[in-house]
């Protein structure tokens, strides 16, 4: 199946899934809000303020244009690197929506944590349509590590379903960006060191892939004559302790254990964090299995589709509300970026994405650890 058939049928099929697991039964919002004390102070709710997110009297009302854009973005982020879609979701649901305010406002509430389950899932939807998305025009480009994927899924829809199933409805805001932040944080500053002379000598096999691979761009760009059928990946050999491969005339191996137990770890990680996972999975990718970023980031979303399913179930079949407005217009812009990220990413120098990676961690993993754990907003 072509790349943008596989896209359209598996977007049919997720949006499908979306709807009957949100045809289970819900926790009832109206009653939570009912708890919380009338008034218009600080933790307090005003029944006569207009409805914003979730339906709810004062909360956010998030304009339908700006949450487009950002979900562009969004989608364009993971598409390009295989990752940081789902944490860049959180980013505008936290602090451009202004959603992380709101729910910090009620503290020990159960509203606060009704919120912050929906920020979870919210984040887990955007991931999921843009894996789709991106996952297709990347198998059209033979960008994708099937067994390498397969295996990660794998592993990952045991760690999804126990994360989700065990965090829902107990996690509170400020917990929950604390920790957020510290996993971020702590994946931008390996990723610095990866770029560093010491770290790029550990990687001789995907710097060979990743210059043999710009320089059949650098080339096409040239209007040179380029065997295109000879870019993709072509496995060489599949067995329980090894499978090998070949990209760009380099050849990759791994062993398949270890994938399904990384993708088990990283994915109750991601589904307690409430985002694609993608941002721990491509330093899994490039660091365990030495794969150049090009590779990566197509194998990541095939991944990160099978764990968000597992995990966006799992938690809507435990009752979480979602506000499908907001979210019909942030697949709109995800939609969008999507298909432009990996027609843009390949102009750019594997080194230059990682960068772009190590940068948003740095300032959302110091912010976020800091607002979380110890009420500080350092950026405002």
């Amino acid at each position: 199946m072509r790349g943008a058939q596989w896209a359209a049928a598996s977007v049919l099929a997720a949006l499908a899934m979306l709807a009957l697991a949100g045809a289970a039964p819900a926790a009832d919002l109206a009653e939570v809000v009912k708890n919380i004390p009338a008034g218009t102070g600080p933790g307090q709710i005003d029944p006569s303020a207009p409805a914003g997110f979730l339906g709810i009297p004062g909360a956010p009302q998030i304009g339908l244009v700006t949450a487009f854009f950002w979900s562009l973005w969004v989608g364009w982020i993971f598409s390009s690197v295989g990752a940081f879609g789902g944490v860049m979701a959180a980013v505008g649901h936290i602090s451009i929506f202004g959603l992380g305010g709101y729910a910090a406002s009620f503290p020990k509430t159960d509203l606060n944590k009704a919120v912050t389950d929906s920020v979870r899932v919210s984040n887990q939807v955007l991931a999921l349509l843009t894996g789709v998305i991106s996952t297709g025009n990347y198998l059209a480009q033979r960008r994708v590590v099937l067994p390498l994927a397969l295996a990660l899924g794998l592993g990952s829809i045991l760690g999804s379903y126990l994360a989700s199933s065990l965090s829902v409805g107990r996690v509170g805001f400020s917990q929950y960006q604390g920790f957020f932040g510290v996993f971020v944080l702590a994946l931008g500053a390996y990723l610095f060191y990866e770029t560093t002379p010491a770290g790029l000598a550990r990687k001789k096999s995907s710097t060979a892939a990743a210059k043999a691979f710009q320089d059949q761009v650098r080339r096409l760009r040239q209007g040179e004559a380029v065997d295109r059928a000879s870019w993709g990946v072509r496995i060489l050999g599949l067995g329980l302790r090894r499978v090998r491969f070949i990209f760009a005339g380099v050849e990759f191996g791994f062993n398949p254990l270890l994938p399904v137990l990384g993708g088990f770890l990283i994915s109750a990680v991601a589904a307690f964090l409430g985002v694609g996972g993608g941002f721990m999975l491509v330093p899994f990718l490039t660091s365990v299995t030495d794969l150049p970023m090009y590779l990566a980031a197509g194998t990541s979303a095939l991944a990160v589709v099978i764990s968000m399913i597992t995990s966006i179930t799992t938690y809507l079949a435990s009752g979480v509300a979602l506000d499908w407005g907001l979210l019909s217009a942030e697949m709109g812009g995800v939609l969008l970026g999507s298909f432009i990220g990996p027609r843009t990413a390949r102009y750019i120098p594997d080194i230059w994405l990682k960068r772009l990676f190590i940068l948003l961690s740095l300032y959302v993993g110091v912010d976020y650890l800091l607002r979380g754990f110890f009420k500080i907003k350092l950026f405002g």
